[in-house]
């Protein structure tokens, strides 16, 4: 798949530490594959939720972090629209407008 907005990630992770290495390793997997549904995405990584709108929810680094993406899977595309922790992904009003 082709991430884009990596720096997204970089911007985060600067900020919290601790979530560089679980977030590259999320970065690395997406990169790596080609899924072409959300049942791919769910048996490559089991803590992914679909919310709507082509926006999907991962749980990073053991549920601390958040990371909402949209995935185009026509386009092999993956749009990150919000990394987080927890609380702040909590914050959110209508996540299918992120």
């Amino acid at each position: 798949m082709v991430v884009l907005s990596k720096t997204i990630l970089a911007d985060f992770y600067e900020r919290e530490p601790k979530a560089k290495e679980p977030l590259l390793s999320w970065y690395h997997l997406a990169k790596e594959s080609d899924w072409n549904n959300f049942s791919e995405v769910k048996k490559s990584y089991n803590s992914v939720d679909s919310v709507g709108n082509k926006r999907f929810v991962f749980n990073i680094g053991g549920n601390k972090y958040r990371l909402v993406v949209l995935m185009f899977f026509d386009v092999r595309t993956i749009y990150i629209r919000f990394v987080g922790t927890h609380k702040e992904y909590d914050k959110i009003n209508n996540i299918k407008n992120v």
